[in-house]
């Protein structure tokens, strides 16, 4: 079996394993319909991060985005703070709902493509960038706002994206699905997919092959920073606020989810479908973790441990495959 079958039934078993545990432990209620749209509701926040984190690291050269999170934030406040001058909420719910995806998409281009300028054109390795720019989309969400969270009010629209389940599946995670299918093709099908996955894999082989690495640095970064905004719409369509400090595990988290799904930190490699398992596994098993009771600190250094773990084993995994010097 392909190594690339190999891993998606592996987490497949890894989502059936931890239901059934939840099951054992938790009671009934832990995998009836109700919960198990909660679940479902919460994934796409973590899993569009994620998505970011897995182009950035397919990308090669030690790609990494840590300002996710931090993008997602300031999108949503940007908006909310220039669509509210613009709109009432209470005259055109509507109007304002797709006007505030709008304008939060947009910061989040905007946010995206400064990552990928600074990377390809300034020199600096992504994790120094998306850093710098992780502190600077902070300091200007917690500017805008005095570092006070911002309520959206009730909006329908917006309530009903965030919460509301057709056919038993919430619409924000109907969107996760088709975004990570939409993704999943371009990186398999299209000229783009390919020319990234050959410059994660051999930089110098893409270059003598013609492939403008500058471009597609920005135009990968870019997309995680559209990724991001989509991700911080959900975000306050879910809890109908918007706030600068939000998710602040969520840059480990991301990391965690991509490299559990089977991207490779060295770049060149990644399967969305992986990405995409991973992502439903953590989320179990944090929703697992809440019905047992445990702490949320002992979450978050499970989380860590987990993902040295994950990135020891790739390492050594990896020396394994490297032909003999001898």
């Amino acid at each position: 079996m392909p190594r690339a079958d190999r891993q998606t039934v592996f987490l497949a078993l890894i989502n059936v394993i931890v239901l059934v545990t939840g099951a054992l432990l938790a009671g009934a209620n832990f995998i009836d319909s109700y919960n198990l749209q909660i679940m479902a509701a919460q994934v796409p926040e973590l899993g569009l991060l994620a998505l970011g984190v897995t182009l950035a690291m397919i990308s090669g050269n030690g790609g990494i985005d840590l300002s996710g999170i931090a993008l997602a934030n300031l999108s949503g406040i940007v908006s909310f703070l220039v669509v509210r001058a613009l709109i009432v909420p209470g005259d055109d719910p509507l109007l304002f709902s797709w006007t505030f995806a709008g304008v939060a998409i947009a910061v989040g281009l905007v946010g995206g493509l400064l990552n990928g300028i600074v990377i390809a054109f300034a020199g600096l390795t992504p994790l120094i960038a998306t850093l710098g720019t992780q502190l600077l989309f902070t300091g200007v969400a917690v500017w805008l706002t005095n570092g006070s969270a911002l309520s959206l009010g009730y909006i329908p629209p917006l309530d009903s994206f965030g919460n509301l389940p057709v056919l038993g599946v919430p619409l924000c995670f109907t969107l996760f699905v088709v975004v990570a299918a939409l993704i999943a093709y371009v990186l398999r099908y299209t000229p783009f997919g390919v020319k990234l996955m050959l410059l994660g894999s051999n930089a110098k082989a893409a270059h003598y092959g013609g492939i403008p690495a500058r471009r597609m640095i920005v135009i990968t970064y870019t997309i995680c920073g559209i990724l991001a905004s989509i991700a911080g719409v959900v975000i306050a369509s879910r809890n109908l606020s918007v706030k600068w400090d939000y998710g602040s595990s969520y840059v480990l988290i991301a990391i965690l989810i991509a490299v559990l799904g089977g991207v490779k930190p060295e770049g060149g490699y990644g399967k969305v479908l992986c990405v995409l398992l991973a992502a439903t596994a953590l989320q179990i098993l944090s929703s697992l973790f809440n019905f047992l009771g445990i702490s949320n600190f002992f979450r978050d250094l499970a989380w860590g441990v987990l993902l040295l773990a994950l990135l020891a084993s790739a390492r050594v995994n990896f020396s394994i495959w490297l032909p003999s010097r001898q």
